[in-house]
């Protein structure tokens, strides 16, 4: 099992970004949540086989068409056993 803590910065508020990170997350079998900071960037925890947690971070880089991603910031961490993916 694997958990990691990203930030993902650019234009990813207001185009979709956390209901298709959502979309990807379940698709690939990761539990964990995506919310929007204030400062405008995304926050997201990812856990589950490393695999599948690698395709999300993956997808993470591109995000969906009309977002526009400029970093990507992954912290790994200790798995807490999340049990589903949350839009928070």
């Amino acid at each position: 099992m694997r958990r990691c803590y990203v930030k993902v910065t650019g234009r990813v508020q207001g185009v979709g970004f956390r209901m298709a990170c959502a979309a990807q997350a379940e698709r690939a079998g990761v539990a964990g949540w995506v919310r929007n900071l204030p400062d405008g960037r995304v926050e997201v925890v990812l856990e589950g086989e490393e695999a599948a947690v690698d395709q999300v971070l993956r997808w993470l880089h591109e995000g969906p068409p009309a977002a526009r991603v400029e970093d990507v910031d992954v912290r790994v961490e200790e798995p807490q056993a999340e049990q589903d993916f949350q839009v928070r």
